[in-house]
């Protein structure tokens, strides 16, 4: 069976999960003008720096001003976590150069290798929204149990429409999503939940 990838395609030049890894994005980048697309990408920037950090700021306003110390404390937790997640995140997109999928759908260029990176176009690993939403998502999950369906929903469609809207590839996301677990898991244990902590 002979490839049928045209020679100037990125995904000629590469092989193995990287190959597929391209091939899924280029695919799913074909929607990237979607109305939906669009318009669920455009709800996805909550969880971008500023706006995601807004979020937990409110949210430890609101429980000092409430006289809700659990509240606060879990607003606490929630930016310790985005914090967390996005100075890791900032640190690998400082060494990694990878090209993002709308920048190699539309000029055919592609790069994924060791170096600091020239601007937005070449700092797609790992994702950052994916980051951000899924280690507040995990931290509310835990400590309001009643929101966990509706938040780790939320992070889920986050963290699956950047791939759609040709701004990560899978293993961008994926990647993104293990670095928020992982911020989430240690600031559990070094600030651990109201509930955890009387126990």
């Amino acid at each position: 069976m002979h490839d049928q990838t045209a020679p100037d395609d990125p995904a000629a030049q590469t092989e193995g999960l990287e190959r597929m890894d391209i091939e899924a994005a280029k695919a799913a980048a074909r929607h990237r003008h979607h109305p939906l697309v669009k318009t669920l990408g455009e709800a996805s920037e909550l969880a971008d720096q500023m706006p995601l950090g807004t979020v937990c700021g409110l949210v430890i306003a609101g429980g000092l001003l409430g006289r809700r110390p659990d509240i606060a404390r879990t607003g606490v937790r929630m930016m310790a976590a985005h914090v967390l997640a996005n100075v890791v995140k900032r640190r690998i997109k400082n060494r990694l150069r990878r090209t993002r999928p709308e920048e190699m759908v539309r000029n055919r260029d592609y790069q994924f290798e060791p170096g600091e990176t020239e601007g937005r176009h070449d700092t797609s690993f790992p994702s950052g929204h994916t980051a951000g939403a899924v280690a507040v998502a995990r931290v509310v999950a835990a400590d309001l149990p009643d929101l966990s369906v509706p938040v780790t929903g939320f992070a889920a469609l986050i963290a699956a429409v950047q791939i759609p809207r040709a701004k990560h590839y899978p293993i961008d996301v994926a990647a993104g999503a293990a670095l928020g677990l992982a911020a989430a898991w240690a600031v559990d244990c070094l600030l651990p939940g109201i509930s955890k902590k009387e126990n």
